[in-house]
C-alpha cells in the first residue's frame, strides 16, 4: 500500500501527567488537536484510566488515542538509546514534555515542550546539543520559560502559549473570590495559605458578605489540605478537592475576583522553577468575566496588565488593598470583568491549534 494512503502516527508523552493540572490541559489539548487532524495518536502511559480521567477532570475528550504501555516503561529509564530509536523512528511526529532531560526522539517531526523553566540541570552539554540537533521545534509555554530555558540549554525556543479550557455561560455573579490550583507544598507551592490568611485579615478588618474559595487536586497535598481547613476555621473560607470539570467551570463562572500567590516570597531569578511559570488558571477565570488580581511574577505579568485587565501585586498589603478597592467599586468590577473576558481571547483553544498547526507542518 502506498505510505501516503496511511494514517500519520504520532507520540506523546508527558511525565506529569496524572497531575491534572495546566501543564496536563496543554499537552491533552495537543493530543486533541492531533486526533482532529487525523493522526493515529499514542499516549505513553501506564494505563488506559488515564484518558477517563483527563475527560473527567480537564474535560477534554481524547478517547481516540490509544496508550502505549512499552513507550512510557522505556522513556521513564535512563539509556536504552538504541530501543528508543527504533520506536520513536515508526512515529510521523513525537510531541515529548520535558522532565528537564533532553530526550531520544527520531521520529520524521520532532518537538520538545518545556514547561518548567528548568536550571542547573547541566543544559547546555554536548550530549544535550547532540540529542537537540534531531528536535525540529523546541516550545515554551510561556516568554518567562522561554527566557529561562533559553539561557539553560544554549538555544532559541518558539512560545506557543496554553488553551483556555472552559465555555463559561454568562450567569449573575456571586459575592466569590476564587483561586485554582493544586494542593501542594513541594517546589510548585501554591501558597494557598497566604490567601486565606489574607482573607482572613480583611473579614477581621469588616469584610462581609464574601467567600474565599479554593480548589484543586489533592493528590500532592493531603496534609496541606488539614492545615489550611484548619487555618481556616470559623471564616467564610471552601476547600474543594479533586473536583469534576464542569464543577470548575461553574465556579468561574459566578465568582468575580481570581486571586493567585505561587511564588510568593521567592525570588524568581534564583529560583523561576517556584513561580508560575505561566498560569492558565488566571486566563480561564478572566474568560468567565473573573477579575485576577495576582502576583506579579513568573508569567502572570504576560496574561495581566495591572490596571487594564486586573491587578498585579507584590506584597499582602497590596492584595488586601487591590482588593477593597475594587469590592467598593461595583463599576469598576462591571468594566474590568468586560475587559479580562475580552484580552482572554489570545489564549482561546482556536488559537492553540492554529498556532500547533502550523508547528506540525
Amino acid at each position: 500500500m502506498d505510505r501516503s494512503n496511511k494514517r500519520k502516527k504520532a507520540a506523546v508523552f508527558d511525565h506529569y501527567l496524572d497531575t491534572m493540572g495546566g501543564g496536563e490541559v496543554y499537552t491533552a489539548s495537543v493530543v486533541r488537536c492531533l486526533l482532529q487532524q487525523d493522526f493515529a495518536v499514542e499516549l505513553f502511559w501506564e494505563d488506559t484510566g488515564i484518558k477517563h480521567n483527563i475527560n473527567k477532570f480537564l474535560g477534554i475528550d481524547i478517547d481516540l488515542a490509544s496508550i502505549n504501555h512499552f513507550g512510557y516503561s522505556l522513556f521513564t529509564q535512563k539509556g536504552h538509546w538504541l530501543q528508543k530509536r527504533q520506536l520513536t523512528h515508526a512515529f510521523d511526529l513525537a510531541f515529548f514534555v520535558s522532565d528537564g532531560s533532553v530526550p531520544v526522539l527520531f521520529s520524521k517531526k520532532n518537538i520538545l515542550h518545556f514547561q518548567i523553566p528548568f536550571t542547573n540541570v547541566h543544559g547546555s552539554s554536548l550530549l544535550n546539543h547532540i540529542k537537540l540537533s534531531y528536535i525540529h521545534h523546541i516550545v515554551c509555554n510561556s516568554n518567562f520559560t522561554k527566557r529561562v530555558i533559553d539561557k539553560e540549554y544554549s538555544l532559541k525556543s518558539e512560545v506557543l502559549y496554553p488553551p483556555i479550557n472552559i465555555n463559561p455561560e454568562k450567569t449573575k455573579k456571586q459575592n466569590i473570590i476564587l483561586s485554582v490550583g493544586r494542593f501542594t507544598d513541594t517546589l510548585h507551592n501554591k501558597r494557598q495559605d497566604v490567601l486565606v490568611s489574607s482573607f482572613k485579615n480583611l473579614v477581621d478588618e469588616g469584610l462581609k458578605d464574601w467567600r474565599l474559595v479554593l480548589i484543586g487536586s489533592s493528590k500532592e497535598g493531603k496534609t496541606m489540605i488539614e492545615d489550611l481547613k484548619a487555618l481556616a476555621k470559623g471564616y467564610p473560607i471552601e476547600i474543594l478537592t479533586d473536583v469534576r470539570h464542569t464543577t470548575l467551570e461553574d465556579a468561574y463562572t459566578v465568582a468575580k475576583i481570581f486571586w493567585h500567590a505561587a511564588g510568593f516570597g521567592v525570588d524568581q531569578e534564583k529560583h523561576p522553577k517556584q513561580v508560575e511559570h505561566f498560569g492558565i488558571a488566571t486566563a480561564e477565570a478572566m474568560a468567565a468575566g473573573c477579575i485576577p488580581i495576582v502576583i506579579n511574577k513568573g508569567g502572570q505579568p504576560e496574561i495581566v496588565e495591572d490596571g487594564k485587565n486586573g491587578y498585579l501585586w507584590g506584597t499582602t498589603d497590596e492584595l488586601k488593598t487591590k482588593t477593597i478597592q475594587l469590592i467598593s467599586n461595583p463599576r469598576e468590577i462591571s468594566e474590568l470583568s468586560d475587559k479580562a473576558n475580552k484580552s482572554s481571547k489570545r489564549f482561546s483553544k482556536e488559537r492553540f491549534f492554529k498556532e500547533l498547526s502550523k508547528i506540525i507542518g
